[in-house]
């Protein structure tokens, strides 16, 4: 609302309404003065920091920054975190090839500079490096080894000089081709026609029946150490079987076609193997020989049938045998079979604390294990009269009881595995063979596969190359016949 002073007539009133407004406006300069100070304060401020962080950042870029143009890595750079693995696809760190640097120059008629046409020249060693796996073609080579011959004045002496080692006097294959051969086939289960027809491609012309000759004189090389394994595994104080079944077929010239056994031993770090003609009683004799201590294994009787007769070794059985048996009824009796499972899961949970070092492997299974055992058996024992007699429960529940000793044997030794899983693990390279090569044409081929897989396998539990594994037996044996070399004496020498 206004007020129209020009129609006032009051003189004293027009006086106190100047008085009043001039004590308003120095009211508001002496405001405005102290906004001005506090704003003034603040430009300074405001400009004291900007000139600041100007100072800082020119040091930075001196720092980084020489006389030169080209950017310099700091002194020292700070710390990072260490990188999570990459999951998926991705760059894998390739530490079992070799590296081969290959350089890269600008052709010369390329190294004129498109902005003053200058010549460019190389920038000291910089270079910009990336990498690119690919792969060196197998080449067969025909070596020719001249071995200079030497004469004594007298004409009484003439000395050749030493040549190549080979397989056999007068061979034309390496050693080396052998062994190439042999990881095709016990390795890589390639049967020997695929193989020759591969090497065919390759431009060498070759038939199944050479490669075969050069696996059976490989294997004379390898036999000896092949034996030793098999006594080194034998002498320890518990061991694991298993066995599956290898074909012997009819080549024509032998009369048989029939199913042979494939008998496998694992003691720590060593796997052997024999290919029997039976699963019998006979056979396991053969292959066990004078063992004393534990067998672990599934629950075929021959291995208890042989123990109660030389009582010279017990036999401690298999859980993930009898938990196979009752996943097997688990559709039918979910909640019976359910409960056998559940118990078999938790004796594996105090097993994995043990294999990590969480709990002491005696005082677990003995205060833990075992009465989880005793539920077991107490559950099994009380349901089997209420279950068919020839159904699938039933069945798993015989299996369980028939088995009782051999099944609580591990609570009472810590040396004991639970399972005979290990055992067979080391079977599935023979099963994928079979799958492949179907067997052996002969029974010196029998032979021959059980020395080979042997080699194989522990050279894998070793962790050494399977090729050079052979290769180093192989020539040790051809400089000292029946020489032996163990995969963890190997391991020693190549690492």
């Amino acid at each position: 609302m206004s007020f129209d002073f020009a129609s006032e007539k009051s003189v004293t009133f027009l006086r106190a309404a100047a008085q009043a407004l001039h004590d308003e406006n120095a009211r508001l300069r002496a405001e405005n003065e102290q906004l001005r100070a506090r704003l003034g304060e603040q430009e300074a401020d405001s400009a004291e920091q900007s000139t600041a962080l100007r100072h800082l950042l020119d040091k930075r870029e001196q720092e980084l920054f020489g006389r030169s143009s080209e950017r310099r890595a700091p002194a020292t750079k700070p710390e990072k975190p260490p990188r999570k693995p990459q999951k998926g696809h991705g760059p894998r760190e390739q530490t079992g090839i070799d590296t081969e640097t290959i350089p890269h120059e600008l052709p010369e008629d390329q190294r004129d500079c498109p902005q003053c046409g200058g010549t460019l020249e190389p920038l000291g060693d910089e270079a910009e490096e990336s990498e690119l796996i690919t792969v060196t073609e197998r080449v067969f080579v025909i070596q020719k080894h001249r071995r200079a011959k030497y004469r004594c004045r007298c004409n009484a002496c003439v000395v050749t000089a030493p040549g190549p080692l080979r397989l056999t006097p007068g061979g034309r294959y390496s050693p080396a081709f052998a062994v190439e051969v042999a990881v095709g086939k016990y390795a890589d289960h390639l049967p020997l026609d695929r193989q020759a027809a591969i090497m065919r491609r390759e431009g060498l012309q070759v038939t199944s029946q050479t490669l075969w000759d050069q696996l059976d004189a490989l294997a004379k090389l390898l036999a000896p150490t092949h034996e030793a394994i098999l006594q080194r595994a034998l002498s320890v104080p518990v061991i694991a079987c298993d066995e599956t079944w290898w074909l012997l077929l009819d080549n024509g010239k032998t009369k048989e076609n029939k199913t042979f056994q494939t008998w496998a031993i694992v003691s720590g770090d060593l796997v052997g193997y024999r290919i029997l003609d039976s699963r019998s009683k006979q056979a396991a004799s053969t292959l066990l020989g004078d063992f004393e201590g534990v067998v672990m294994a599934d629950g075929y009787t021959v291995y208890r049938s042989l123990a109660e007769e030389t009582q010279r070794f017990v036999v401690a059985n298999c859980w993930a045998h009898v938990r196979r048996k009752f996943v097997e009824c688990e559709k039918n009796f979910p909640d019976e079979a359910g409960f056998a499972i559940g118990k078999i899961r938790d004796l594996y949970a105090i097993e994995r604390q043990i294999q990590g070092g969480q709990l002491d492997a005696a005082q677990a299974r003995d205060q833990e294990s075992r009465p989880i055992v005793d539920e077991i058996f107490a559950w099994a024992r009380d349901l089997l009269p209420r279950t068919l007699p020839r159904g699938a429960l039933a069945g798993g529940i015989n299996y369980l009881l028939n088995l009782e000793p051999g099944l609580r044997r591990f609570l009472d030794d810590p040396r004991i595995p639970i399972d005979n899983n290990v055992c067979e693990r080391a079977l599935r390279s023979v099963v994928i063979g079979r799958k492949n090569h179907y067997g052996s044409r002969s029974r010196r081929g029998t032979e021959v596969a059980a020395i080979i897989y042997t080699l194989m396998e522990c050279a894998k539990l070793a962790g050494v190359s399977p090729k050079g594994y052979l290769m180093a037996i192989a020539e040790q044996a051809l400089k000292n016949p029946g020489a032996v070399l163990l995969p963890s004496d190997f391991a020693l020498t190549s690492a």
